[in-house]
């Protein structure tokens, strides 16, 4: 009798996991099962890193070449958004819109599901991109190392928010999709251990910039999982789960809150 029991995956089957779903980077998914979720979710933040020193090295670049901070700001927020082929935005858009609409959970899930985006998708959109760029320009125009560790900080954020929405409890609100595929697969103290590892890690970038820059980076990290624990419990409560557009719209209130954070003071 041949054994069909799925092996236990491996660290490389958890980073393509991270990377294939989180990213646009071209790395094959080999595994789409409950186990290979479970340590792509426990992944995440380091596929935020790699995005996030993307974007950073995009801005840089740009600022080195003599461009203005608000150039570079937008170079790294359009970075972002194409090494995950905007898949975050486009999230953050159908949450808005199915928030927006006041349907109940069903019609909802439905409307989130259209192509199309509709008014509230397209006010939150312009509203999160300009704070995100406004934000970035502050920090870029102060000093380039700050900016530089400001974007990937908020990527960090962005994607350890994910790790903690991944944590048994949550529920999906969808029989497929990623949202199905990842809900509830990490033990509550395993996703709060990632956060923690995430705001160290955080500490670390900003102290490029100086104690202060380390200190305001550790504060910006769970100021920015708490925005997202609450649209988190928002959506939950409106959609009866999760969805990979929350996951998404996740992605960028974290982030979002994070480059506020950074840019105060």
């Amino acid at each position: 009798m041949t054994d069909t029991t799925p092996s236990r995956p491996t660290p490389g089957d958890a980073l393509r996991f991270a990377f294939g779903t989180l990213t646009a980077l071209p790395v094959r998914l080999t595994r789409w099962d409950r186990a290979a979720a479970r340590g792509g979710m426990l992944a995440a933040p380091l596929a935020g890193l790699v995005v996030g020193g993307c974007a950073a090295a995009a801005g840089s670049a740009l600022l080195l070449l003599g461009a203005g901070p608000v150039l570079a700001a937008v170079a790294s927020v359009a970075a972002g958004a194409v090494l995950t082929r905007a898949l975050h935005l486009d999230g953050l858009a159908d949450v808005a819109d199915g928030l927006g609409s006041a349907k109940p959970a069903e019609d909802a899930l439905r409307i989130m599901k259209r192509s199309d985006i509709g008014p509230f998708g397209v006010v939150t959109l312009l509203l999160v991109l300009l704070g995100q760029v406004a934000a970035l320009a502050g920090a870029y125009a102060d000093d380039t190392a700050r900016g530089a560790a400001a974007v990937a900080v908020a990527a960090l954020a962005a994607r350890c928010s994910l790790t903690l929405a991944s944590r048994a409890g949550v529920p999906p609100a969808r029989p497929e999709g990623l949202g199905a595929a990842v809900a509830g697969v990490l033990p509550a103290w395993s996703a709060l251990l990632v956060a923690a590892l995430a705001t160290a890690a955080a500490a670390a970038l900003g102290a490029a910039t100086g104690p202060y820059g380390a200190v305001r980076a550790a504060l910006a990290v769970p100021l920015a999982l708490a925005a997202g624990e609450l649209l988190l419990r928002h959506c939950v409560r409106r959609f009866g789960g999760v969805t990979g557009d929350v996951f998404g719209a996740l992605a960028e209130t974290s982030a979002t809150t994070a480059l506020v954070v950074l840019a105060l003071g």
